[in-house]
């Protein structure tokens, strides 16, 4: 069974070994700081194993952005990205968010879609 848990601030080792699974590299360093800035944070557990992963940070006021959204391989197509990106928006919604943004490359679009995201114009500056 896989449990839902809202900010449980994984530890260090945990949420890079997941990473490098889901992700294969390496978790940006210090993200413990980006999440005790963040709206909140959402993992899926499967029993004591990380499984899953979303992080939603905000800019202080009424916008909030999903980001690394992640699933281990191992438990992919189970739904499970699925429900964390619902926890995730009602999570932004009951925190005081009024709008919640995605940025996906162009093979995530349905998935994204069907969670309820619609299509919108954007911005990209790259700043490195």
């Amino acid at each position: 069974m896989i449990e839902m848990v809202t900010d449980p601030f994984p530890e260090a080792g945990e949420l890079a070994a997941f990473w490098r699974r889901a992700w294969n590299g390496e978790p940006p360093a210090n993200y413990e700081r980006v999440l005790a800035r963040s709206l909140a944070h959402v993992t899926a557990q499967g029993g004591a194993r990380l499984v899953g992963f979303v992080n939603v940070a905000w800019d202080g006021g009424v916008h909030a952005f999903v980001l690394d959204t992640a699933v281990d391989p191992d438990y992919r197509r189970q739904g499970i990205a699925t429900r964390l990106v619902e926890q995730a928006a009602l999570l932004a919604r009951q925190r005081g968010a009024e709008w919640l943004h995605v940025d996906f490359e162009p093979h995530l679009e349905a998935f994204y879609r069907g969670c309820g995201f619609r299509h919108t114009a954007a911005g990209l500056l790259r700043l490195v």
